[in-house]
């Protein structure tokens, strides 16, 4: 395998970022790229001399054009040949940005503010006395992100070391001004104290707030368990009743680290676009993803020099790299609209209707059609994303198994997942459906599906079984 081939299978399986990393990268690094608009070159320009420096000008971009129309070896192609679309089209990445600086999206929320310094922040602004101070310190550094407290008052006790001594009261007492702190429960050490925290800070005149904080403190397992009517016999209330409880219960926040915002924000760049125009679905690649950048013609036209200096071999060098990466570019760029139209081709039915339309996709179906390799249609589909009227979906969404129908077809995992979802969402949550009874009436359209197989799918929507989805209303 060549490093022109390499380069752009490389280039090929990099998501929209990375690869305007990349492009930064090369235009930062070959002195033969440029971006369009960053460069006018003008035919007219004279020299100071008074000599004709159009003749130069018009000679070079012969020269250079010989160059850049050369024979392409065979080798270098990724499942298709460079001369069947190269020649005919030039080099040039189009965009219709004209902000070079689109090249690098940088986050905007770069506070890098944790929970950790959230918290400190607020001990720092409390009237803490030095030993209290230092057992705050120690409490905060144990608080885990979601906003619970893993250590225990004795090893709290011991981290404090022989500088500092204090009682498990003391420690209990800055421990409680610390769950104080915002946001409100965090500190707790399960979740019956996180809640309790919360209920203790709401209006006396809440409604029901003692039967709220009898239900938390002594019957939250249970109500966890769905043991509704046991509930109601200790607490001598009936549904309704214990319906407005469990409605004041959600209000409250189980895990309040997460108030506090850590990860970095990831961004999904679509790098194609499906639309319908005129009733039919058409294809178009993202022209912000690449700038529109060119071999730098001030530089290349230096090369018609014969000489073997080590300036001009520079120069060969580099422009020799920077042709490969457009065409690599190139080829990337026309074998991710290639594969895409062949999806989108097969699943016409899923954007006019929903995923209960999708078709039974492989791998194997879109690398026969387009006549390439799996492995390439694997690394194009890989961190790609499509921009289509119901939202943005990575090109492997459109991939599933499938399943067979009595009628003889075929339907795949994704409308299966989508009937299962909208059958949970139609449920009596008084009754939800089991898994062998939405099996059953999946059966009863045709499709023939397992018991487990209803399970696996329904996990994988996140969707609990049919115990835990037990509502009062």
């Amino acid at each position: 395998m060549t490093p022109q081939l390499q380069q752009a299978i490389r280039l090929l399986q990099l998501s929209s970022l990375e690869l305007q990393t990349e492009i930064q990268e090369a235009l930062e690094t070959n002195p033969l790229l440029e971006i369009e608009e960053d460069f006018e070159f003008n035919h007219n320009d004279q020299t100071p001399d008074g000599s004709e420096a159009g003749e130069l000008v018009e000679a070079a971009s012969q020269e250079i054009s010989q160059l850049e129309h050369a024979d392409i070896p065979d080798e270098l192609p990724v499942d298709s040949q460079w001369e069947d679309t190269f020649d005919s089209a030039p080099i040039t990445m189009h965009s219709q940005s004209s902000d070079s600086s689109g090249l690098e999206r940088d986050n905007e929320d770069e506070s890098g503010n944790n929970l950790q310094d959230h918290l400190l922040w607020q001990m720092q602004l409390t009237p803490f006395s030095e030993l209290e101070q230092a057992i705050a310190t120690i409490i905060i550094d144990s608080i885990e992100d979601d906003g619970y407290l893993k250590s225990s008052v004795e090893e709290i006790q011991q981290s404090l070391g022989d500088e500092y001594s204090a009682e498990p009261d003391e420690i209990e007492a800055v421990l409680h001004r610390i769950q104080h702190f915002d946001p409100v429960g965090v500190g707790a050490r399960d979740l019956r104290e996180c809640l309790l925290i919360q209920l203790s800070l709401l209006d006396k005149e809440t409604p029901h707030l003692d039967l709220l904080t009898t239900l938390v403190e002594h019957h939250l397992d249970t109500l966890a368990d769905r043991e509704y009517l046991q509930i109601k016999r200790a607490l001598k209330i009936n549904d309704d009743q214990l319906t407005d409880l469990v409605k004041l219960i959600q209000l409250l926040n189980p895990r309040p680290g997460n108030q506090i915002q850590t990860d970095t924000t990831e961004y999904i760049v679509p790098d194609v676009y499906v639309q319908k125009i005129q009733g039919q679905w058409q294809l178009s690649l993202n022209p912000d993803n690449t700038p529109r950048i060119h071999v730098a013609e001030h530089y290349a036209q230096l090369i018609k020099r014969a000489d073997n200096s080590a300036e001009n071999t520079y120069l060969k060098n580099n422009l020799q790299e920077a042709r490969w990466f457009l065409k690599s570019l190139q080829s990337r760029n026309e074998t991710l609209l290639k594969v895409a139209t062949a999806i989108i081709e097969r699943q016409k039915g899923f954007l006019d209707h929903g995923d209960e339309a999708m078709r039974p996709l492989v791998l194997h179906d879109i690398a026969e059609e387009v006549e390439m390799h799996e492995s390439t249609i694997s690394r194009v589909t890989t961190r790609k994303y499509l921009h289509t009227p119901r939202g943005i979906y990575e090109l492997k969404y459109f991939f599933s198994s499938h399943v067979s129908t009595d009628s003889g077809g075929e339907c795949s995992a994704t409308a299966i997942r989508a009937i299962i979802k909208k059958l949970v969402l139609a449920e009596n949550p008084r009754k939800p459906l089991s898994d062998s009874k939405i099996a059953d009436i999946l059966g009863d359209q045709g499709i023939q599906v397992a018991r487990r197989t209803i399970a696996k799918y329904r996990e994988t929507l996140a969707i609990p079984p049919s115990n835990e989805r037990k509502r009062l209303v």
